[in-house]
């Protein structure tokens, strides 16, 4: 069999532009790995910048060209020709990430907010088209445009317990970065839902469980109490139970209803009494529903076996949220024990440069086990790294650190797409003898959920460790992710991607719902994300939603840390309730002191704590307030840029720049001021309200000699504005 390719193919190539050659109207394209591609351009190569749900699509064409500087990455998909004994790869179209300096698109602060915005909106239409969120109506199954599909339109159908609470997840983080309240309404009713359909209780064992599902047949509805799926078929699997906490627990996290946080305490006894194992640690996977009982013979292949999911998926699919919510040392320790298991009983370096997933009961390697053989699934290392160095913020332990250092450095060159970018999702976890490439399990598709891992492990460490390397694998990972797996035709997330990034709409993986995807960890990905990029890597701010109940959080306090991040590094700057400003709180604890006794709506801004320069931007009734505070150096600038093309694009009726907090204004500032002035119509004035001596001084010296009137109006206080 002849090993040259003799046969055109297409494919992408990610990567980093080295030089452009106009006599040969081609470009160098260095891989994340270090490979160099020379790609020719075409008569009709088209371009295009990266742009988020409800953003119109920018043609940068014309421009295309010239974007091709040194070291700007970008998405080329092209043709390889094999010609002259070599691949010539032409280019047909090209994706920018960048196409202002190395300012990433998908870093802009509200990215990843407004993301979760169209996201909910999605499964809120698809699952509640008339607006009414009666979960009567919710669907395990959506098609690719968000409807029900006609086996789940008929009337007797199936609602699963995790895929309800996931979605419940999703929309309570819509409304933790919006603080619009169609999302905590349908959250709200969906754990209610929840609590009254999927909940059991046992008072006289102290504990609740959550059945798998309900059929529903008219107005009769049938409990499911076990499993139904192939691997976990009639055992109680602990995932099952895991994530049915997704949800309210997220919920819980804005109203402190006290009923949520019971039912998060009592599940937590079911695994402590029923699930964990006394004798040699951990937690079982399975327990059978007689006796509930791990070691039971019914359980077959799933008799005294652990896992990932029964381990590790506390951290992520609710005990972090419940810390963070409540504060509890239980809790917090519950939490360091799943990571302090993880560190000493997951690493298999000897056999693998994978995690070991499964064990026995006595911790020994279980190779053989159903589906999953000795196969590593990527996501889940990727997980482990990043839920590690979450813990380690709590409860600082270095061989947490260690250990995620690892596997973030090994994961790239076993478990990423150099070539094109993204995640793969399941492969042998061992090379066989004259292999040099662990093999692919089903396929070489790239799932949506496993970009996330990859996405919130790096731009954890890069925050958390201040490396270089880390910030770089995490943009080139959210880039792939915002690049192929948004759907802006009809709406939502892909499932799968083949490898070069084309959608892959076959079967369940042309589906926007279904058994394992369900509005959970898209949204959990905008939320942190969010978190992760702008607090920890750019310093830029986030605003946060809750709406605590009148009976709600045991304390009276509100935690509002908004993920484990390192001790230190973020803020309390403001805080509103009912929308009016609020000064009960410590903006250290990231902790607001609640009025008694009263519903109300709280608005909270968080920030940097090493930030030297902070722009916030209000729209209302026509004007634009540009508030800046710290010093505007010109690594900063880039902050103020985002705000000021924002109030471009709204093209208010008035404008103000808040300098009152404004300590110093260097030339590039001014300048970047200066540039935007020139965007604004020229009888439109633009207001420059409370500068200090050195920022007043820097307009002057621009040529604003007046105190009012010329490009700016500078004034000592807004009363002095004429309405």
């Amino acid at each position: 069999m002849t090993s040259s390719v003799d046969f055109t193919f297409s494919d992408t190539i990610a990567g980093y532009v080295t030089g452009y050659d106009d006599d040969t109207d081609s470009f160098g394209l260095r891989t994340t790995d270090g490979r160099e591609f020379k790609a020719f351009l075409t008569k009709k190569t088209y371009s295009q910048a990266m742009r988020n749900f409800g953003e119109a699509y920018l043609d940068t064409t014309s421009q295309m060209r010239d974007l091709l500087v040194p070291e700007r990455y970008l998405f080329a998909y092209g043709v390889f020709y094999p010609e002259g004994g070599d691949l010539r790869y032409e280019v047909k179209s090209i994706i920018f990430p960048t196409i202002r300096g190395k300012e990433h698109i998908f870093e802009a602060p509200r990215w990843w907010v407004n993301q979760a915005r169209f996201i909910g909106d999605f499964y809120l239409r698809g699952q509640f088209p008339d607006g009414n969120y009666d979960w009567r109506n919710y669907r395990t199954k959506l098609s690719l445009s968000g409807t029900h599909t006609p086996d789940y339109i008929a009337p007797d159908f199936r609602q699963e317990t995790d895929t309800i609470s996931r979605l419940v997840y999703g929309l309570a983080t819509a409304y933790l970065l919006t603080g619009e309240d169609r999302f905590l309404e349908a959250a709200e009713s969906g754990t209610e839902y929840l609590r009254e359909h999927m909940r059991a209780t046992n008072e006289a064992e102290g504990i609740v469980y959550w059945y798998h599902g309900i059929d529903v047949s008219g107005t009769s509805q049938r409990k499911i109490f076990t499993s139904e799926f192939g691997d976990d078929y009639d055992a109680i699997p602990m995932y099952e139970q895991i994530y049915a906490l997704a949800g309210p627990t997220q919920t819980f996290r804005i109203t402190g209803d006290p009923r949520i946080l019971s039912d998060i305490e009592k599940t937590i006894v079911l695994f402590d009494r029923f699930y964990r194992d006394t004798e040699k640690g951990g937690f079982f996977s399975h327990i059978d529903p007689v006796n509930l009982d791990g070691r039971s013979d019914s359980l077959r292949s799933n008799r005294a076996r652990k896992n990932w999911n029964s381990v590790g998926d506390h951290a992520p699919a609710y005990l972090i949220n419940a810390v963070i919510a409540t504060g509890r040392q239980d809790l917090a320790d519950f939490l360091v024990e799943t990571g302090n298991t993880i560190l000493e009983r997951f690493p298999d370096d000897e056999h693998s440069p994978f995690v070991q997933e499964r064990f026995h009961e006595d911790w020994t390697a279980d190779r053989k086990w159903g589906w999953q053989q000795d196969s590593a699934v990527v996501g889940h290392n990727l997980k482990i790294a990043w839920n590690l160095m979450r813990i380690h913020h709590l409860r600082p332990n270095e061989g947490y650190v260690h250990l995620a250092n690892k596997i973030a450095d090994t994961m790239p060159a076993v478990g990423s797409d150099q070539q094109r970018g993204g995640w793969y999702d399941v492969v042998e976890r061992k090379l066989e003898p004259g292999q040099d490439w662990h093999r692919f399990i089903w396929h070489d598709r790239k799932a949506w959920w496993q970009q996330e891992q990859g996405i919130l492990a790096y731009y954890i460490l890069a925050g958390s460790l201040g490396n270089d390397e880390h910030a770089r694998l995490a943009r080139e990972s959210a880039a792939f992710y915002n690049a192929h797996f948004l759907d802006h035709d009809e709406g939502g997330v892909y499932f799968n991607v083949l490898a070069s990034g084309v959608p892959y709409l076959v079967g369940n993986e042309r589906l926007k719902g279904s058994h394992s995807m369900s509005g959970y960890h898209s949204m959990e990905l905008c939320y942190l994300a969010a978190v992760y990029s702008n607090l920890l890597v750019n310093e830029e701010d986030l605003e946060l939603h809750f709406k605590p109940k009148a009976v709600s959080f045991p304390d009276g306090i509100l935690r509002v840390t908004p993920d484990l991040l390192p001790p230190g590094s973020v803020r309390l700057a403001e805080v509103w309730i009912n929308d009016l400003p609020y000064a009960d709180f410590d903006a250290d604890a990231l902790t607001v002191k609640l009025p008694a006794n009263e519903e109300c709506r709280v608005r909270v801004r968080i920030v940097s704590a090493t930030d030297k320069f902070d722009s916030q931007l209000q729209l209302a009734d026509g004007t634009a307030r540009v508030t800046m505070r710290g010093k505007l150096d010109p690594d900063e600038v880039i902050k103020l840029r985002r705000d000021l093309d924002r109030v471009i694009s709204a093209q208010p009726q008035k404008i103000l720049l808040i300098v009152k907090e404004l300590e110093t204004l260097s030339r590039q500032g001014m300048n970047e001021i200066l540039f935007f002035r020139s965007k604004v119509a020229m009888g439109e004035a633009v207001f420059v309200v409370g500068a200090c001596d050195q920022v007043a001084e820097m307009f002057v010296e621009a040529g604003d000699v007046e105190a009012a009137g010329g490009d700016f109006c500078r004034v000592d206080d807004e009363s002095e504005i004429p309405a």
